[in-house]
């Protein structure tokens, strides 16, 4: 078998303690073992550096941000610490399902003009309620620009980039916005390549009353129940 591609894990946190051991575990269970971790510790002053750095993996890289800055910009610095040919994000409080990495990756073998890869996502909240993003109608792929424009359907826990495509943009995420930061990455992608879906829930989208996600909920669609 060929070896697997490096995929570099990004995952920012800031006093993420409640959730993180679980967020964590999620992208241990993957089927696709070739990945790093970079997690990139905004000053946090919970335990979140502890219950990390009490994981015994190889693949787990823990970095200490220099100074507190907005989510763009932290990401932008843990891009910077990558080594793999593929980028995915996970925020400390969602979750990976083991598939993720292993079904989306093999879609970038079947077109070339492909810049990211999305899947479908449960939303959950902490009273047990769930719904599915995509259950009744699939979204769009391939040239999704004028789609997008129309409003984000694309989760950030959801996508797998293409390193080299991101490597070629001016920057990453636009460090000068406080919200929106992870649509505007994605207009500039879709406006220059091609997406591809993979059509089954590969992520949980948690939200809670302090979530970044819950924040920018109005650029999501609402989803179908389960």
């Amino acid at each position: 078998m060929p070896e697997q591609p490096l995929v570099s894990v990004i995952m920012n946190c800031f006093n993420g303690e409640k959730y993180l051991r679980e967020a964590l575990d999620s992208v241990l269970a993957q089927t696709y073992s070739n990945w790093e971790l970079i997690f990139w510790d905004n000053q946090s002053t919970d335990k979140s550096a502890d219950i990390f750095l009490s994981y015994d993996d190889a693949r787990l890289f823990y970095f200490y941000a220099p100074q507190h800055t907005n989510l763009g910009k932290a990401r932008n610095l843990a891009i910077e610490n990558t080594k793999g040919q593929w980028i995915s994000f996970l925020d400390v409080d969602d979750l990976w399902l083991p598939e993720k990495l292993e079904r989306q990756l093999s879609l970038f073998d079947t077109n070339s003009k492909l810049g990211m890869v999305f899947c479908d996502a449960i939303r959950f909240n902490t009273d047990g309620d769930q719904n599915r993003a995509f259950k009744l109608l699939p979204p769009k792929k391939g040239k999704v620009f004028g789609d997008l424009l129309m409003g984000n359907f694309i989760y950030t826990l959801a996508i797998v980039y293409k390193k080299e495509i991101l490597d070629m943009l001016p920057f990453v995420f636009d460090d000068n916005f406080t919200m929106m930061t992870d649509y505007e990455l994605v207009l500039r992608v879709v406006y220059l390549y091609e997406v591809d879906y993979v059509d089954y829930p590969l992520v949980k989208w948690r939200m809670h009353q302090d979530s970044e996600s819950n924040k920018k909920s109005f650029l999501i669609p609402q989803e179908s129940q389960i």
